[in-house]
């Protein structure tokens, strides 16, 4: 997987490494940031709990300052 992974970055012109847990991470904070439910996004990830996923699931630098004005 991660050959794969190097030789579509180098097609695309990315000059780190990518490897697949960064997809992984990306894929549940892209889900996460577009409203989708932690629960949908730990079933697609297949984790058996959702406290897991949340280390994933992280929100970009934009939410969290629009969370913080919305709530503080």
């Amino acid at each position: 997987m991660r050959y794969i992974i190097k030789q579509i970055s180098n097609r695309a012109g990315i000059n780190k490494e990518i490897h697949p847990h960064q997809l992984r991470h990306s894929y549940a904070t892209h889900l996460l940031n577009n409203g989708a439910p932690i629960e949908v996004i730990q079933s697609l990830i297949g984790h058996e709990k959702s406290e897991i996923t949340r280390i994933y699931a992280q929100f970009s630098g934009r939410l969290r300052k629009e969370f913080y004005q919305k709530y503080f």
